[in-house]
């Protein structure tokens, strides 16, 4: 069976960029506003701005809605990346200087892989160990600053914390990421900056102007919201571990926005950063992980078509076309065969040797 590798991994790359825009922009209205508040303003701009794509959005594909048995998951991924590891990250920022905070923040791609290994039993082979070997030089290459001291304080494993607790965010939202990727963000959003804006109020925090809430809500939809809507939609095709090393380069989209942009000096080790990031995401892009597996009987829902091999079911309500995708509770008979994939929906099985 053939498979256009490039679209998995494009939302995953699309995903990157609207995060290295993102966090440009973050700098810049910290000079203003007190973390916390923008955090909740940036989170509740995912939920409102998402929830009127969702609305507005013509001939959207249908998605499968959250179902009683995703809350779970759901709630675990809302509380880890929406609040705990933000809150941990401001902690331990305010306690570390910055360049140990950059070298100590590159640590959540180590962190996703080991637990999409260890804890989710996701396969990965020498291949994406290599692409995550890449993007993680590359990212300690843009955070070095030789005239900065070193040293691990508390503050510094509170940043190591907030790193494991957002690996832990990636790897329990592709349990999910077979669901409304706009509906899991709209529930997030709104979760997060609900509790984000009552421990500004709980702190007597001062509020920004309108026109500042504004411009922050407007970028938590356009590259945080988007982002992660983009970032589900790579979860689903290729697990926490490819597309948490894709989705790390965005340091490097965004020293380049940076540079461009705001009219940073330079960085020289741009030109080193440059290949290395590129090497990782082809490694990624040309894997090859073939054999031959087995499907055990399951019954699920999600998006789908019948031209891929793995869903050929029938309707009672008729045919549908083979390239129309669709979304309703269908079941899977075992079947065992052998084609390249990715630990995508359907290709999560165990591997006795790698």
């Amino acid at each position: 069976m053939k498979r256009a590798w490039i679209l998995p991994i494009l939302p995953a790359v699309l995903a990157s960029i609207l995060y290295g825009i993102g966090f440009p922009f973050c700098k810049l209205f910290l000079d203003q506003v007190d973390p916390i508040p923008m955090l909740a303003f940036i989170s509740l701009g995912e939920g409102l701005g998402l929830g009127l794509l969702r609305i507005v959005q013509p001939h959207r594909q249908r998605e499968a809605s959250i179902s009683r048995l995703d809350w779970p998951w759901l709630l675990g991924a809302i509380a880890c990346g929406g609040v705990v590891a933000p809150a941990l990250a401001l902690i331990g920022l305010n306690q570390t200087p910055a360049v140990v905070a950059s070298l100590l923040l590159n640590f959540e791609i180590v962190a996703t892989v080991l637990l999409a290994a260890l804890i989710f039993k996701e396969a990965i082979g020498r291949q994406v160990w290599l692409a995550v070997l890449c993007v993680v030089a590359g990212s300690l290459l843009l955070s070095l600053d030789f005239s900065s001291p070193l040293g691990i304080s508390l503050g510094a494993l509170i940043i190591l914390s907030a790193t494991i607790v957002w690996a832990l965010n990636r790897n329990l939202a592709r349990n999910i990421s077979g669901k409304d990727p706009l509906q899991i963000m709209i529930i997030r959003g709104f979760a997060a900056g609900a509790i984000t804006l009552l421990l500004t109020a709980a702190l007597a925090i001062p509020m920004p102007s309108i026109g500042l809430i504004l411009e922050m809500m407007a970028l938590g939809f356009g590259c945080f919201g988007l982002g992660y809507v983009l970032e589900l939609l790579a979860l689903r095709q290729l697990g926490s571990a490819r597309t948490g090393a894709i989705v790390s380069t965005s340091p490097f989209v965004g020293t380049i926005i940076a540079t461009f942009l705001f009219q940073d000096r330079f960085n020289p080790l741009l030109l080193l950063v440059l290949p290395l990031m590129a090497l990782g995401v082809f490694l990624i892009v040309v894997e090859h992980h073939s054999h031959l597996h087995l499907h055990l009987p399951s019954e699920h829902e999600h998006r789908h078509r019948h031209d891929d091999g793995h869903h050929e079911h029938s309707h009672s309500s008729g045919s549908v076309p083979a390239n129309i995708s669709h979304s309703h509770l269908h079941s899977h008979e075992a079947l065992e065969h052998y084609h390249p994939h990715s630990p995508d929906l359907h290709h999560r099985h165990a591997h006795t040797k790698r």
